[in-house]
């Protein structure tokens, strides 16, 4: 870490990590979260896509990356997922006119068949899948979990008895009054700029009223947030620090492993501005904040069916998105993506993304607190 963080910095979450900078990164790439932690901040690996033996080999090499900083992983445990079913029974009762859709897509498209095994063409969310993944992370070393979309308070107890600090993304007040029996050691209040699965309160608007209803209990902003002032503005609102998930798809350590982002891809999203972003159930079934392509446009046209609910979606359209992906068919190729994609202008090292980010705080907290301030006298 070259920047030296303003004092304002040093909260008191970040002290409780162990970290330098309140700053957590959301990640499919062991090897960001991993530059993350050694730049100052967390990186928070997201286990969503591995299946529950890869959980235990993912989390190893994220140890070995990182070093003797601290780890960190997210998971998700969403409501009404099946049990006792397989992709492929699922799949046997897919509506027909979803399935013609599909493959009119495919057909208009000229997307090439898959030649590849993906998490989306091969795996089926379910309770014995979460509980799987569960298990993984309960026999490793990280320090702190998050739940992305739902959890459980029996997953919440059991992490917090192996000593782990446990979390939740929330985007609508209800979701704190939900969880208020859930012992949580903190909130990451995710507005609806946010890429990948959102909701629709803003973030501004979020964040203090989190802040408010939360108590004692520490919380993180996120959503759009890519710009160092963003993070002067998190703490300005009672957040003890940020939550960045979009930040890093356009870093060069983004570029290798199972999750990098493809050429085609990275130009994209470099391309793209705050307004081309698109909420989308396409994909996963839930609303989902993607860069805006021809997969946005597409599953929002008037023709077009209603997404199914999570995961028979995922189970509908999982070999084209694999296939699109796979051979960067651009018209459909997309991403989960905040409207932070504003500030990834360049292919840069993660070092590089949490250095201007602290450098741009740094001036921001500067401007808050001039050195020659004096409080006005109280009478």
């Amino acid at each position: 870490m070259s920047q030296s963080p303003h004092p304002a910095l040093r909260t008191d979450f970040a002290r409780a990590l162990g970290i330098d900078l309140p700053i957590l990164g959301f990640t499919h790439s062991t090897e960001v979260a991993a530059a993350i932690t050694r730049a100052g901040g967390l990186g928070v690996y997201g286990i969503a896509h591995d299946e529950p033996d890869q959980v235990p080999v993912k989390l190893t090499e994220l140890r070995q990356q990182t070093g003797d900083g601290p780890t960190a992983a997210d998971m998700m445990i969403p409501a009404g997922m099946p049990e006792g079913e397989t992709l492929e029974s699922v799949r046997a009762r897919l509506p027909d006119e979803h399935r013609r859709f599909v493959e009119d897509l495919r057909r208009r498209y000229e997307v090439p068949e898959s030649s590849h095994r993906t998490f989306f063409n091969s795996v089926l969310r379910t309770p014995e899948y979460f509980e799987g993944q569960l298990q993984g992370l309960l026999a490793s070393d990280v320090a702190l979990v998050a739940f992305g979309v739902g959890l459980t308070a029996d997953a919440v107890t059991r992490l917090r008895e192996a000593g782990k600090l446990v979390g939740a993304l929330v985007g609508h007040p209800r979701h704190v009054e939900r969880y208020v029996d859930v012992e949580l050691d903190f909130l990451v209040a995710q507005g609806s700029e946010a890429g990948a699965h959102t909701g629709t309160i803003g973030t501004m608007v979020l964040v203090p009223e989190i802040v408010q209803r939360s108590g004692d209990i520490p919380v993180l902003a996120a959503g759009g947030i890519g710009h160092g002032s963003q993070i002067a503005a998190a703490l300005a609102m009672g957040a003890q620090g940020v939550w960045l998930g979009t930040a890093w798809l356009t870093t060069v350590e983004h570029s290798h492993g199972d999750h990098a982002t493809g050429p085609r891809l990275q130009q994209k999203l470099l391309a793209a501005g705050s307004g081309d972003t698109a909420i989308t159930r396409g994909s996963s079934g839930k609303p989902q904040r993607q860069v805006r392509s021809g997969w946005t446009e597409e599953w929002a046209a008037p023709d077009a069916p209603t997404p199914l609910p999570m995961p028979y979606q995922h189970a509908l359209v999982g070999d084209l998105m694999t296939a699109i992906s796979e051979h960067e068919v651009e018209p459909l190729l997309g991403s989960p993506a905040g409207q932070g994609v504003v500030w990834s202008r360049r292919i840069e090292p993660v070092a590089d993304v949490v250095n201007r980010l602290v450098a741009v705080a740094n001036e921001a907290l500067d401007r808050l607190t001039p050195p020659n301030f004096e409080p006005p006298a109280t009478r």
